[in-house]
């Protein structure tokens, strides 16, 4: 036998690593670990433990505390009281912590990789050379925030007390992509693992005593999901972030519904891997087996759904199914393994049943030769092909190694087949035209978009989800946001006092617009709905009276209903597409137009201010124009960036329009407000169903008018009066509206809230009155980031 047939027919041979020093350090702590409340090692009050499995061959490796409600208690009363010094902590020492947890994560890499490999059952070249850089990356990256605070965050302070919950899937990683960037800003957290895989964030927590890190600064507790329940309804906690299901997201959502807890969720995920007639497709294959056996498929951008151009559909597969032929499963700690374990006998049920599923639905399975181990949680690489795009394997997040193959014919519907899911994580695009795949990136409705290359990740760009995937993002600058708030301003109370004693001082005017003009009774002044870019009467067919500040008559409004709502979202969704992809110089044309139309109008709008308020309403009609320019300003400014990620590629970050947003407007200032809310959000290119305030909606009424004249799209504003909370609900709930700024009373806060659930869109509740948010945030609440990864070299 010659050299180059050895080589070519010698098998692998096993290359294991030594679990020796993890198991020692497990059994360093005989096999028992408790929580880590406010610097020090306790038992849970439940005097419950339960397992940690290692899934490759099922053995327990230690026994772990179940954290009840008292002990959650606990762990946020120890960082409530770390908090009010950790926030004021100097930037420069915040950092110098990040710095230390960063290298000592380093120091220990090899304890830390082989420990998540034992744990998780993921291959220890994953762990070893992917999972455990980045977790030094994110604490030395955002050790620069934290020294860069003061000046680039100007004007933000801490949330406070931070609930953090995280999967099972990448346990060390998640806690660092929580925990940097939250000690960065000021935060202190209370850590929730994931019940699977807890044992390297209890090593996460010595490095936090060795580097002397202040006590209730990071507090860990253990537990299934009552422990991370517990967490989410304590009231002593400002904000949660949570990485998980869908569907556990709903129910996080539904539970912090006007408690006011800041929330970010990182959910579910059914990504297109899409690969045009022109890309390479040795290179491809590689990409899938990154996008889909990485981790065993259990990543929430798995690249899960694979879209082929017909012309080389089968080429792609014959090249895939002889690449899976040599994929190798079994003992994860094996450095020769490519798949390692399923995380738990649970996981693995569920995969076995979605495959059968697609088998009974009738893609045609296929799967290797070869046989996977029977010991421990194993699944083979599987290809699904002949996938209808409505089917369950097409539609459902498998988190397995289970990959389903559709093919396309045109662009046009390789992206309408990426965009046909709930869901919007990622996507990745293979193409050597690089026209085409930018083309395509800007259309597919997803927070991170990679070219040519798959499951790139840094702490210097954002990662996050649209729709069902979640809202917020971990990394970059923009992830920094999910961590800080609007630092209070002494004077706002005062201001907001000195408001309303003016507006009970004002006395009412002389002039009564009802009062006959030239001798002749006045022309009854109707005010319709504006919807489609045409006035139209409400479906009701009643009207709502309108008051001035002293109790006179001064018009009436339409009542408007379900069905108005549902007809100007769908106006709304009908001229979103055409108003996404104006560009920002023609949007801001149109509003200069709108503002100078206003301004033609000036008195007759300060008049209908007046009757309203009692305040000075050409002042107002003078902010109003104002912030029309503003916006108009923005609408070719707000740029994204190109974030500095430490490969050969250009990582681009771009803020999109969210989609169409339901805007229920605030009671004070009522052209003000609508102006600034609504301009902001049409100058980032949503498209806009705005109900006004209810006690003064005629200056929205008269705004129809002037929407009419200045080049507005037909279904780009559209108005609807009526009862504000009756018409959030109605928002809220609708499938079709992506994004619900609403402005009213506490309970009507919590309401929009948990009714927006439903499709896990985006919510920014406001009070009903006091000042307006700055633009910078407005333009924040208006936007989306999408991070879209373009590799560049030979």
């Amino acid at each position: 036998m010659t050299l180059t047939e050895l080589l070519e027919t010698l098998p692998y041979g096993p290359a294991p690593e030594a679990a020796k020093p993890a198991l020692e350090w497990i059994e360093a702590h005989k096999g028992r670990f408790g929580l880590f409340i406010g610097g020090k090692w306790r038992d849970p009050s439940t005097q419950e433990w339960f397992a940690s499995i290692n899934p490759a061959n099922t053995q327990k490796l230690a026994d772990i505390a179940q954290a009840g409600p008292d002990d959650v208690s606990e762990a946020v009363k120890a960082a409530r009281k770390a908090f009010a010094a950790w926030s004021k902590t100097p930037g420069h020492v915040r950092a110098r912590y990040l710095y230390a947890m960063a290298r000592q994560v380093q120091k220990h890499s090899r304890l830390f990789a082989v420990l998540e490999t034992l744990d998780n059952g993921k291959p220890i070249r994953e762990t070893r050379d992917i999972d455990i850089p980045l977790v030094a990356r994110h604490f030395y990256y955002h050790a620069g925030w934290a020294q860069l605070m003061e000046s680039e965050l100007s004007g933000y302070a801490p949330v406070g007390v931070v609930g953090q919950i995280i999967p099972w899937n990448f346990p060390l990683l998640m806690l660092a992509w929580k925990i940097a960037p939250a000690l960065a800003m000021g935060n202190t957290v209370v850590l929730k693992p994931a019940e699977f895989t807890p044992l390297t964030a209890l090593l996460f927590a010595e490095i936090c005593q060795s580097i002397g890190l202040p006590a209730g600064v990071v507090n860990i507790v253990t537990g299934d999901g009552r422990t991370g329940a517990a967490l989410v309804e304590h009231e002593g906690v400002d904000k949660i972030a949570f990485t998980g299901s869908t569907e556990v997201g709903r129910i996080i959502r539904r539970a912090t519904a006007g408690s006011g807890k800041k929330l970010s969720l990182e959910l579910g995920g059914k990504s297109p891997f899409i690969v045009f007639d022109d890309a390479d497709l040795d290179s491809a294959v590689e990409g899938v087996v990154d996008a889909i056996w990485f981790n065993q498929g259990q990543v929430c951008c798995a690249g899960s759904r694979l879209l082929v151009q017909e012309g080389v559909a089968e080429k792609l597969y014959r090249k895939l199914r002889a690449r899976m032929e040599k994929l190798r499963v079994g003992d994860p700690l094996d450095k020769a393994v490519d798949i390692g374990a399923i995380v738990a006998p649970v996981q693995l049920q569920k995969i076995q049943r979605l495959v059968q599923k697609g088998v009974e639905e009738g893609a045609e399975l296929w799967q290797p030769s070869w046989a996977v181990p029977t010991e421990g949680c194993f699944y083979p690489p599987t290809l699904f092909t002949g996938v209808a795009p409505a089917s369950t394997i097409a539609q459902e997040e498998i988190f397995g190694p289970v990959l389903a193959a559709m093919t396309f014919r045109t662009p046009e519907e390789a992206v309408k087949l990426a965009n046909n899911t709930r869901y919007g994580l990622a996507a990745s695009i293979w193409s050597e035209d690089i026209n085409l795949a930018l083309d395509v990136a800007t259309q597919i409705k997803a927070g991170t978009i990679w070219i040519n290359s798959t499951n790139l990740f840094d702490a210097a760009s954002g990662f996050g989800g649209y729709r069902e995937s979640g809202f917020g993002r971990e990394g970059g600058k923009e992830g920094l946001w999910e961590y800080v708030k609007k630092a209070e301003r002494p004077t706002a109370n005062a201001e907001r006092k000195t408001l309303n004693a003016k507006r009970k001082a004002q006395d009412a005017l002389t002039l009564d617009p009802r009062l006959p003009a030239l001798g002749f009774p006045p022309i009854d002044r109707t005010a319709k709905l504006f919807i489609g870019g045409k006035q139209t009467r409400p479906d009701s067919g009643y009207s709502k009276v309108v008051y001035g500040p002293q109790g006179q008559l001064i018009g009436e409004v339409g009542l408007g209903n379900r069905k108005d709502i549902r007809n100007a979202v769908e106006a709304a969704r009908g001229a979103f597409e055409g108003w996404r992809r104006t560009t920002g110089h023609n949007k801001a044309q149109i509003l200069y137009f709108l503002a100078e139309n206003l301004e033609a109008r000036a008195l007759e709008f300060a008049r209908r201010l007046e009757l309203q308020t009692g305040l000075d309403g050409m002042a107002e009609v003078e902010a109003s124009i104002q912030a029309l320019f503003t916006a108009a300003a923005w609408a070719d400014k707000y740029d994204g960036v190109v974030h500095n990620t430490p490969i050969r590629n250009v990582t681009l970050a771009v803020p999109e329009p969210i989609g169409v947003m339901g805007l229920l407007c605030p009671d004070d200032q009522p052209l003000l407000a609508l102006a600034t809310l609504a301009g902001a959000a049409l100058a980032m290119g949503n498209t806009l169903v705005v109900v006004p305030s209810p006690v003064h909606p005629l200056s929205a009424t008269d705004l129809y008018q002037v929407l009419e004249t200045s080049d507005v799209p037909a279904g780009t504003f559209n108005i609807v009066t009526g009862e504000r909370d009756e018409l959030a609900k109605t928002l809220a709930e609708h499938d079709d509206v992506d994004v619900v700024w609403y402005a009213g009373p506490q309970a009507g806060r919590a309401m929009v809230e948990k009714a927006s659930a439903g499709n896990m869109k985006r919510t920014w509740t406001l009070a009903e009155s006091g000042p307006l948010p700055g633009m910078d945030e407005i333009l924040r609440q208006a936007t989306q980031v999408k991070n879209i990864w373009v590799p560049y070299g030979a």
